[in-house]
């Protein structure tokens, strides 16, 4: 039973945080109870909550219970309803972390940071690796729109925002789903084998090479052009005091190399 309902609440999205809040205990007796083999070994006011939620009379009611869009949101409703209800213990971040974000954004920051530190807890190496990912997914979205587009399409896909909902340019997103679409339709007929992608994934390869090697020969040569801004300011390093003048030079060394480039190309 526990395996059962640990991948209902999976499938449906429910953090253990945000299910603790939901029925006023600890994260630790929320570990606690899943770790039980019989429902009807919680306490009764927690079943009923739980089934309240889940929309079940029986723990064994659980068997019978699709999940789809339609349900994923009766839930989602009914756990925010009662969780928005309760005020928030900001999950230990500090309220420094929280100036100047609106109410409405704190609970989403809040509810993120729970989400991350409950992956890391329960999900080893494996965990650490995917937050890791996750966080150069947020370095690298602004600089790249269509990860928002992917971003968008996860949220759909597994039933959490409206199809039709469009909250960036409209048409290269609905553009981007489709193809998604299309290729995640692809992926999972298992008519994408890997012999015939290995081209592909070959010039996917190179291109990431290719962008490394040029970012390393960026690095370098922006830390050549600080070392030539030191000599020529005649310092030895940069500290708090003199940073605002070594990067006018570094602009300034930079504004003369693409000069010459110019003179040297004409």
């Amino acid at each position: 039973m526990k395996t059962k309902l640990a991948d209902l609440l999976h499938e449906l999205g429910i953090s253990k945080v945000k299910l603790a809040k939901f029925l006023g205990v600890s994260r630790q007796m929320i570990y606690n109870y899943l770790e039980m083999d019989d429902l009807n070994k919680w306490p009764k006011d927690k079943q009923v909550l739980l089934f309240n939620l889940l929309g079940i009379k029986d723990a064994k009611d659980i068997d019978k219970i699709k999940v789809n869009t339609d349900y994923i949101t009766s839930v989602e409703v009914k756990l925010n309803s009662l969780c928005e209800s309760k005020p928030s213990d900001n999950s230990g971040v500090g309220s420094e972390l929280l100036n100047g974000i609106s109410v409405k954004n704190q609970e989403l920051f809040i509810g993120i940071i729970d989400l991350i530190r409950e992956y890391l807890e329960d999900n080893g190496e494996e965990g650490t690796h995917i937050i890791n990912y996750l966080y150069h997914y947020l370095q690298a979205m602004n600089n790249t729109k269509e990860l928002k587009y992917m971003l968008a399409y996860v949220a759909k896909e597994t039933g959490f925002e409206k199809p039709m909902e469009f909250v960036f340019e409209e048409d290269e997103q609905f553009i981007f789903e489709s193809v998604m679409f299309s290729a995640m339709v692809l992926y999972r007929s298992g008519k994408a084998s890997k012999s015939k992608l290995a081209e592909s994934h070959r010039r996917f390869v190179n291109q990431i090479e290719q962008k490394m090697e040029e970012k390393l020969s960026r690095t370098m040569e922006l830390n050549n052009i600080k070392i030539q801004a030191l000599k020529e300011l005649g310092y030895t390093e940069m500290n708090e005091n003199n940073a605002t003048e070594i990067f006018e030079k570094i602009a300034e060394i930079e504004s003369r190399k693409t000069a010459f480039k110019k003179i040297d190309e004409n």
